[in-house]
């Protein structure tokens, strides 16, 4: 799996968790997916991704977006 394929997979996890959790125990929960949108969003403008570095250093390979 590269670095690319691996953010894209733990962003859309992420927020799959955190629809769940807002159906079994609230709104505040949509904070959580609105940190994912703003994260994304900030990685597409700066190209600096947190995720992208933490894959990177567990090994996976690297995609075309993030090298």
């Amino acid at each position: 799996m590269t670095i690319d394929r691996a953010v894209l997979a733990f962003a859309g996890t992420i927020t799959l968790l955190s629809a769940v959790l807002v159906w079994l125990y609230g709104p505040w929960w949509l904070l959580l997916t609105a940190f994912v949108g703003l994260n994304l969003i900030q990685a597409s403008v700066t190209g600096f991704c947190l995720a992208a570095r933490v894959f990177k250093a567990l090994g996976a390979k690297p995609g075309c977006a993030f090298t």
